[in-house]
């Protein structure tokens, strides 16, 4: 039995703009927040200073340096030599990308994903997260 692709319809009415945006879930919600921030004032005065890309962004920004496996997101360093500060980065930006792709329940990842997934050194992990952690770069989420 296949299994059809369900398209998401919405309408949004905003003063005199009138715009409807019909497709695949993501894509339709990818589209709704970024008219959402062009659109509505205090949400694009948010924008200005919160750093939450769209999935496009993303990829746009990343796909060269993260893929999508079927074993999971992946830094895909080539020919490149990365620091490890970069490759966990790199490797927290694919875990997002892999959540807006509807392929994980959470764009969290735990230190044990991260280590599998990158190779790095667990002390250089803990570090580097320390470091980004202390300046706002990434959040903590407690376990239950």
């Amino acid at each position: 039995m296949s299994q059809e692709q369900k398209n998401l319809n919405v309408a949004i009415t905003y003063g005199e703009l009138k715009v409807e945006f019909s497709g695949e879930p993501q894509h339709v919600a990818a589209s709704v927040n970024e008219f959402l921030a062009k659109h509505i004032h205090n949400i694009e005065l948010a924008s200005k200073v919160t750093m939450n890309y769209s999935l496009n962004e993303l990829i746009d920004l990343f796909g060269d340096y993260v893929k999508i496996t079927p074993e999971g997101p992946k830094v895909w360093k080539g020919e490149r030599k990365l620091s490890d500060k970069n490759t966990l980065g790199l490797q927290l930006v694919a875990a997002r990308i892999n959540y807006e792709l509807a392929r994980a329940s959470t764009p969290s990842i735990t230190l044990n994903e991260i280590k599998s997934a990158t190779a790095l050194n667990p002390k250089s992990i803990s570090s580097r997260m320390s470091e980004m952690l202390k300046r706002g770069d990434v959040e903590r989420e407690q376990s239950e």
